[in-house]
């Protein structure tokens, strides 16, 4: 099984539904998000106001993940810039077989065992509210062109209130990072240095393997 996240504008959600229903991939979840490109990037780029996006979560067997990335592509036009990403990540466990059955439509869920050498990782920062703009500074020094924020609440135990400089129960942002792998170490190194856990960010930090992206300016490859 793998963990699907696809960010496209609002304006395509119904679209993107639409594929995902064909596929029959049953586990779709959308909550809002928005992008980290500075207005003067968006003025030199020639895109207007701030677009609406949408980050959608969905859990699908490795067939259905390179059907659905196949239909954005030539759906959804993601390989042209602006017009959205997706990104998948292995799902190293799910509890119970019939709720494997339920994501992958099958009563037997077919055999797939991933690739240990990825392209790229997801880099996933969870920081104080308020502060996006010192994480993706940081990011930015180590290689990073771009991410997405979504907004959240931690859900800490009273006995736990204050973890480094971040408090447990406060509001998040989380901030979405795809990068190379080599370049993986720097950024994280970076954020750490300028908006982690000692300083007003609280910034805690993890990367995921990413086994397939499409939408971030790359050749399509076969």
């Amino acid at each position: 099984m793998f963990f699907i996240i696809a960010i496209v504008s609002i304006g395509d959600m119904e679209t993107l539904s639409g594929i995902a229903q064909n596929l029959k991939i049953p586990l779709v979840v959308s909550m809002p998000g928005h992008g980290t490109a500075s207005k003067s990037m968006l003025e030199f780029l020639g895109i207007g106001g701030a677009r609406e996006w949408r980050v959608v979560l969905m859990v699908a067997t490795y067939d259905k993940c390179n059907r659905l990335v196949a239909a954005m592509r030539r759906i959804l036009y993601i390989d042209i810039p602006n017009n959205g990403v997706v990104m998948t990540v292995p799902v190293k466990s799910v509890g119970g077989g019939k709720f494997v059955s339920y994501l992958s439509g099958e009563q037997q869920s077919p055999k797939y065992t991933p690739s240990q050498n990825y392209e790229y990782e997801l880099i996933i920062a969870i920081a104080n509210e308020g502060y996006t703009d010192m994480v993706m500074d940081a990011a930015r020094k180590g290689g990073a062109t771009g991410g997405t924020v979504l907004h959240g609440k931690g859900t800490g135990y009273e006995t736990a209130q204050r973890f480094y400089q971040m408090s447990i129960a406060q509001e998040k942002e989380m901030v979405l990072i795809v990068a190379p792998a080599d370049k993986k170490a720097r950024i994280m190194r970076e954020i750490l240095h300028d908006a982690g856990p000692d300083s007003e960010a609280g910034s805690l930090v993890f990367s995921l393997p990413v086994d397939t992206a499409a939408g971030f300016g790359r050749p399509d490859e076969e």
